[in-house]
């Protein structure tokens, strides 16, 4: 072969490749397309009646720039579409996808200059008692801990969770085990998704763990406003 024909067949595979991305990436960001993955398929159902429903899987499961893209998209992907056609995939209740809070923030960096949340934009029963939530204070004492604790410490079950008690919207879990209502999550025992349900803001604020030298306290007026919890029947 010579080097004429080497080079137009170089050239045609370099064209076939880009075609072939240029029709395959957009196919694979769409959700249906991940949930075409019988282990996807339950969180896909949560996801279309999720707050996140217009949000696309892609743009919260793989980080903005090319090395997000080729780890997260690229390469975890295709390890993930192998072991679903010739391994054993997990279990949809011990998935433990990650979602970065440089994503999260990508959308909701306004939260950070937010301490207080006004009763109008609450849901209930959370309306009842208000909210003082300094979401940069959450973030700088994950990063003193160097746990890998984000947004999702706390907001993990947002999209792919449903309400509990009443909740009209997926909610941050407090106050779990500490009301009068029993509540247990849909998963079965000693899976991850059951565990991390059950987690609730007690996890930090019992009292013992320390932010600035200081314990983070239980006490009701560490996140609600004082002048509410006294009317509030929410707790026994």
């Amino acid at each position: 072969m010579n080097w004429n024909r080497k080079a137009t067949l170089i050239l045609a595979l370099i064209a076939g490749a880009f075609a072939f991305g240029g029709i395959a990436i957009p196919l694979t960001n769409h959700p249906k397309f991940c949930a075409s993955c019988h282990t996807i398929t339950p969180s896909y159902d949560s996801w279309v009646t999720s707050s996140h429903k217009d949000v696309t899987c892609v743009a919260c499961h793989v980080r903005p720039g090319l090395e997000g893209w080729l780890h997260d998209k690229a390469w975890n992907g295709t390890k993930d579409s192998m072991i679903h056609l010739f391994g054993t995939p997990t279990d949809s209740h011990n998935l433990q996808a990650k979602v970065g809070s440089e994503v999260c923030l990508g959308c909701h960096r306004n939260i950070l200059r937010i301490s207080e949340i006004a009763t109008r934009d609450l849901p209930a029963p959370v309306k009842d008692v208000g909210l003082v939530m300094s979401h940069r204070a959450h973030m700088e004492a994950f990063g003193v801990r160097g746990q890998d604790e984000g947004c999702t410490t706390c907001h993990s079950g947002v999209v792919h969770e449903q309400p509990i008690k009443g909740y009209p919207i997926v909610i941050p879990r407090g106050h779990v085990a500490a009301d009068s209502q029993p509540w247990y999550p849909d998963h079965p025992e000693g899976s991850y998704l059951r565990t991390r349900a059950l987690s609730d803001c007690f996890r930090c604020h019992d009292g013992k763990q320390e932010y600035k030298g200081k314990p983070i306290s239980r006490k009701c007026e560490t996140c609600h406003l004082p002048e509410k919890i006294g009317a509030a029947l929410l707790f026994n």
